[in-house]
């Protein structure tokens, strides 16, 4: 009998029973109005008076009127370049040691604080996601297994005087004692910095542990379940861990990668989403098939939503001054937002570059619904990726295709606009009319797209690759595993670079 996994089930099923489940909207306001405080001290809480907020009857809105919205480039410009000059107090009390270095999308790194109360609020919000297993009905020796955590690093390297490296490495390297027993693929190998050698020492080592549960960006963590069948001959992951239940998948819709994902399965998996940033941990799924994440609304987060919609951007994808930003309290369901954070790393109003969409006003459970420099309107197309990834969805299930990878530019080829799609594929595929019916599902979610196809788009282009091609393509640009993902869009000098790659190489 699994004493331990009972003993650990019985805390997680009393925990997640007598665990307070706050109101949302008000603990958004406990939230900000300990934010305001604790930085008012600040350089940055002098200079916007933080002091005069807290006096103030509407504390949110005199926030929002007094505090500018800030992207990554002019909050560095204006605040965080003193924190690596190794100044302190500037948006947050004391300093860091940390730096999380994003290599999300965008072709620049970003260098992220990370101060030990976000530390702090991320161990928190694991402590959450913990609690709301309760929910998912796991047997009690699942608790006793142990968990692949698929991230980057933990072999900080030295920026300025501080360590640095994505923020999974980070988090890896400073997890709690009792955790490290369960924790795979263990400190040797995940301090590995090439991500082909720690999968090649994944995948040898495979065999030794007895995995319950993994977590990882999905189009690395199918790239390392493909390599561990491969490198011991056998038939589906359960051959090597039958006690999987539990893919933990983050950062982009699993949408698109869960068709290919079940060809590596032999029995049903539990599927959890999670959205940690290099920013935060902002949200877990806490019920079995719910639609979105509950966004961790009471650990040091304050978020604003501000409508994606075009007017409310400009050209480099960023928001506009002047645009709306909405609390939990103004928000609506099934419509588009950027999301805006203030943390106690010392963010304010900060854009993440994500766009979000209700999935559960009440719940305050959202899905990450694409990037906002991601969005793809050179002609009007007005293209989120959440609609990019739902057309491909249905091109997967039209053909029965799994489609790992995927990019679209907005071209002139022959003086016309064109869409051209580049598809991740792996197999042959006989039918021609994959780019008609891309097309079609493209109109019928998107009536400005469809407008756009009737007077500034001239047609749509599709190129099928292998999936490789774009991993070879990431590593060419050294960026590989952690949290690295392809882009969706891409404008047209990357596409030409894209393009010459695939044609050379």
């Amino acid at each position: 009998m699994a004493i331990i996994g009972e003993l650990i089930k019985r805390v997680i099923d009393v925990g997640g029973i007598i665990s307070k489940n706050p109101s949302p909207e008000g603990t958004q306001l406990e939230v900000l109005l300990k934010l305001l405080t604790k930085a008012k001290d600040t350089a940055f809480g002098r200079k916007f008076k933080f002091a005069d907020l807290l006096q103030q009857q509407d504390i949110t809105h005199a926030f929002q009127e007094a505090v500018p919205i800030y992207d990554y480039d002019t909050l560095y410009e204006h605040w965080w370049h003193y924190l690596e000059e190794g100044h302190e107090n500037i948006t947050w009390p004391g300093g860091q040691r940390f730096f999380a270095l994003s290599s999300g999308t965008t072709s620049t790194s970003k260098a992220i604080p990370v101060t030990m109360d976000m530390l702090d609020s991320i161990k928190q919000a694991g402590i959450q996601q913990i609690l709301s297993l309760h929910e998912f009905d796991l047997p009690a020796d699942f608790f006793e297994r142990d968990i692949m955590m698929l991230g980057s690093s933990t072999n900080l390297r030295d920026w300025n005087g501080f360590l640095a490296g994505e923020i999974s490495g980070i988090s890896a390297a400073n997890l709690p004692l009792w955790f490290r027993r369960f924790y795979k693929p263990g400190k040797k190998i995940a301090a590995s910095a090439d991500w082909d050698e720690r999968v090649r020492l994944i995948a040898k080592s495979a065999a030794k542990w007895d995995i319950g549960s993994m977590t990882g960006i999905p189009s690395w963590s199918e790239i390392l379940l493909k390599e561990i069948v491969r490198y011991h001959g056998v038939n589906s992951i359960h051959d090597i861990w039958p006690n999987l239940r539990v893919y933990t998948t983050g950062g982009v819709a699993f949408g698109p990668y869960r068709k290919s994902f079940e060809t590596l399965f032999a029995r049903p998996m539990v599927y959890i989403d999670t959205y940690l940033a290099s920013e935060g941990y902002l949200a877990t799924q806490k019920r079995p098939n719910a639609e979105g994440m509950a966004l961790i609304t009471d650990n040091g987060i304050f978020f604003e939503f501000v409508p994606f919609e075009p007017e409310y951007m400009d050209k480099l994808g960023r928001v506009k001054p002047d645009a709306p930003a909405l609390t939990l309290a103004e928000v609506e369901e099934n419509q588009e937002y950027v999301l805006l954070i203030s943390t106690v790393a010392g963010a304010w109003r900060y854009m993440i570059g994500d766009t979000v969409m209700f999935t559960d006003r009440e719940r305050a459970e959202i899905r990450i619904t694409g990037r906002t420099k991601h969005f793809l309107n050179v002609v009007g197309e007005q293209l989120s990726v959440h609609q990019m990834n739902h057309a491909i969805e249905m091109v997967e299930e039209r053909f029965n295709l799994p489609v790992r990878e995927f990019t679209v530019a907005s071209i002139r080829s022959d003086g016309h606009y064109i869409n051209r799609w580049y598809l991740g594929v792996d197999c042959p595929v006989e039918s021609v009319d994959l780019s008609s019916f891309l097309d079609e599902q493209l109109m019928a979610s998107n009536k400005n797209y469809a407008v756009a196809r009737r007077q500034t788009l001239d047609r749509i282009e599709v190129i099928l690759t292998p999936t490789e091609r774009f991993y070879q393509w990431n590593a060419s640009h050294k960026r590989l595993g952690g949290q690295t993902k392809i882009p969706r869009v891409m404008d047209g000098t990357t596409l030409a670079e894209f393009e010459q790659f695939l044609a050379t190489s």
